[in-house]
């Protein structure tokens, strides 16, 4: 039996650093955005989290040995299964058709507790199918204004150095995203008696409190914290943030330069966009009663994936 906890959300809401953190547990891989694997990993080459190469970690190689399949192949069927316009079959069925490459690669990560921050529903419906696996969802959300920023800036794929640029979309479409995957993931599990739901703001808030009440929902060890720094050491996290690279003491505080650097435009169309989410999970309307919490570190730049 493969145990999974599946981080599940819209983009840029803090699971890299959130999976990093639980990935300082014991018996806890934190694996990353797992969906990109076959084509991130496999086939592109790109970094794994400990430094490497995909195709020169070790851990991977063991695992992609028993696994046996074509990447570019399962990639394909994966974006083909995935696709935005299947959605409303799949809310209705509940069910994606698993793919027996994916069973077996969870079927090979089996031991420790795996935590996949893919995020994306219709994925974790995947895995949540997958025979001989039992998964666990966190629902990790943050206020769409934030997230919305953070898709803005200019990041490279696996870090400054890289050329090629992760996805930038318009703050519409980013808003959008934002509220038809927190909403399907809470429709899809949050009545299963397997589904937590934390905020970002939250975390950073307590990253110390909130941690170990994550690590008590998914069965495993607490990890330590020195105030509201956690020392990260190398994960095997395959896709995602480059942010999943950083490693040794890393302060977790709450990124609020989009209070500022969000225009009124742009905040006012996400804002009307999200608002059947944002009174349900306590973000404010306004500008001004928005940021974190009161009395939570914050800093200037940065962001979290």
């Amino acid at each position: 039996m493969t145990r999974v906890l599946f981080v599940a959300g819209s983009g840029r809401s803090g699971s890299t650093l959130v999976t990093n953190v639980l990935g300082q547990a014991d018996g806890v891989l934190a694996a990353g955005e797992l969906r990109y694997l076959w084509q991130r990993g496999a086939v592109e080459d790109r970094p794994c989290g400990c430094g490497q190469s995909f195709a020169r970690c070790p851990m991977w190689t063991r695992v992609m040995k028993e696994v046996d399949a074509d990447p570019a192949a399962v990639a394909a069927a994966l974006r083909d299964r995935l696709r935005m316009r299947r959605l409303p079959a799949l809310l209705w069925r509940r069910r994606v058709e698993p793919h027996p490459a994916v069973a077996a690669l969870y079927a090979a990560l089996g031991g420790d507790l795996v935590v996949d921050s893919s995020k994306l529903p219709p994925y974790g419906l995947l895995v949540d199918g997958l025979p001989g696996v039992e998964v666990r969802v966190l629902h990790l959300v943050r206020d769409p204004r934030a997230t919305a920023f953070s898709w803005r800036r200019r990041r490279g794929l696996d870090g400054p150095g890289d050329a090629r640029l992760m996805s930038r979309p318009p703050v519409a479409k980013a808003a959008l995203l934002w509220l038809v995957w927190n909403a399907t993931a809470a429709l899809l599990w949050r009545r299963s008696g397997r589904y937590l739901r934390v905020r970002y703001e939250d975390f950073a808030a307590d990253p110390a409190g909130v941690t170990r009440r994550i690590a008590d929902f998914a069965g495993v060890p607490a990890v330590p914290f020195d105030a509201h720094t956690v020392h990260l050491a190398p994960t095997h996290a395959v896709a995602g943030n480059p942010s999943r690279h950083r490693t040794g003491p890393t302060p977790v505080v709450a990124d609020d330069e989009w209070v500022r650097g969000l225009s009124r435009p742009a905040f006012a169309l996400v804002t009307a966009i999200t608002a059947p989410l944002l009174w349900r999970w306590r973000y404010p309307l306004r500008r001004a009663a928005a940021g974190p919490p009161a009395g939570a570190p914050t800093r200037a730049t940065g962001g979290r994936g």
